[in-house]
């Protein structure tokens, strides 16, 4: 069973609240889920509350969160008051996220891998209710789905063994294909793949750049990087990592990259590429609306609604 999603950007030159605006288009569109992450601009479970008083339907996947931000108790409180406040349906995604988000900006320890394991256990054991170093939840989600994003062989074995279900985050059809084989030498039941690509509809030269700007900040962090390289595009990785500016990134992103990692097109090559997804072995597609000509992605999320609802799930 498969199935494709809308995800709430982060693009540094929208508008912050267009979040909000992406999350009414997409469950007008009748999309049935909305991933809604987290990064410069809104708090997470915030965001998902205030989807969730704006919309009539779509389910809320929060995350992926960074593991080391917030403890087990933070999280556990945050979906609760999710589903309590708004009466819809959730789940969590939690990852890595990166070195500067995570020590940087939050002054906390960047060690995901250890800390992803136990956070996914004690998290999952407060949202069922049960007490953990005496803390309880007033109001449990039992059941409640957790995803963990992975990059590397490491995380990925944690994500194999204490997942619902894996997340990749801006990756080619062939690396959903590796993830899928890794998974299934891993586990007996490997857990569903979900993978998020950026989605422009005949995009433009304004659209193009939005991509290639938004892309530029993911050459450096670790896994993101040396997918990229594997792609190609060593180069790049390297001069990110030597402190390059993400506009002089931007302007050297090749077209080639973004079709990598994205589906840009008509409406027909965007299911072509959602399908490839599918033939690689994601059960899942979260889409990425490119906003830049297209104010909170409605074209592209009216105009695929019905065609991969109708042909891809």
């Amino acid at each position: 069973m498969t199935s494709v999603g809308v995800v709430t950007p982060f693009w540094l030159d929208r508008p912050p609240a267009e979040a909000l605006d992406i999350a009414v288009a997409a469950d007008e569109a009748g999309f049935g889920a909305l991933w809604i992450g987290e990064m410069a601009t809104f708090d997470a479970f915030a965001l998902a509350v205030a989807v969730g008083m704006r919309t009539s339907s779509i389910s809320l996947r929060v995350g992926p969160l960074a593991v080391g931000v917030r403890s087990p108790v933070a999280l556990a409180l945050g979906l609760s008051t999710v589903v309590a406040v708004t009466g819809r349906r959730a789940s969590l995604a939690l990852g890595a996220s990166s070195p500067r988000i995570v020590s940087e900006w939050h002054g906390r320890p960047f060690e995901p891998v250890l800390q992803m394991r136990s956070c996914v256990r004690e998290t999952r054991a407060l949202l069922n209710g049960n007490r953990l170093h005496g803390f309880r939840l007033q109001q449990p989600v039992p059941g409640t789905s957790i995803s963990v994003a992975a990059f590397g062989p490491a995380m990925m074995r944690v994500a194999a063994a204490e997942g619902d279900e894996v997340v990749l985050n801006l990756v080619s059809a062939d690396h959903v294909a590796e993830v899928s084989r890794s998974l299934g030498s891993l586990v007996r039941v490997p857990p569903p793949i979900a993978v998020w690509i950026p989605a422009a509809l005949d995009p433009d030269a304004a659209a193009l750049q939005q991509m290639r700007s938004q892309l530029a900040i993911y050459l450096a962090p670790p896994g993101y990087g040396e997918m990229f390289t594997a792609l190609g595009h060593g180069a790049l990785v390297e001069r990110a990592r030597a402190g390059e500016s993400r506009a002089s990134l931007a302007s050297d992103i090749p077209l080639s990259l973004l079709e990598a990692v994205g589906a840009i097109g008509s409406a027909s090559d965007i299911c072509r590429r959602v399908s490839a997804y599918f033939s690689a072995g994601a059960s899942h597609v979260g889409l990425v609306p490119v906003t830049a000509s297209d104010p909170a992605g409605r074209q592209l999320l009216t105009t695929l609604s019905p065609l991969l609802t109708k042909g891809l799930t």
